[in-house]
């Protein structure tokens, strides 16, 4: 399974800031029992990260964006298969490529890693 870095980050951030906000409820409510204080900070809780996670685990704007086509023609050793390219990842971005490379899977992965050691070195 591979990890988006970036997603686990700001979930784990997500699930720190759900703290503060489910304890100040709790302590709120606290005269009302323990169990309903509990209860209800949770249902506000839920109400509130729900659209927090949503967007974390489904905005197109955290993830590499891939095209794929069933029939292409490599461009680093010319054999007719099906073909990928990367067209969006963080500050790589090549949506409106005139000509656009594809190349079979693992030759894109080798081309993600090349881009990650330079993005580190720039960085």
């Amino acid at each position: 399974m591979q990890v988006n870095y970036k997603r686990y980050g700001l979930y784990l951030l997500r699930y720190q800031a759900s703290t503060p906000i489910l304890t100040g409820v709790g302590i709120l409510l606290a005269s009302m029992g323990q169990w309903v204080a509990a209860i209800v900070a949770n249902l506000i809780g839920g109400l509130i990260f729900f659209w927090v996670d949503q967007f974390i685990f489904t905005s197109q704007s955290l993830a590499a964006q891939w095209e794929v086509k069933e029939i292409i023609t490599y461009v680093d050793y010319g054999r007719v298969a099906r073909g990928y390219r990367l067209v969006r990842s963080g500050e790589y971005d090549r949506t409106h490529d005139r000509e656009p490379e594809f190349r079979c899977e693992e030759c894109s992965q080798k081309k993600i890693e090349k881009l990650k050691e330079r993005w580190v070195k720039i960085h």
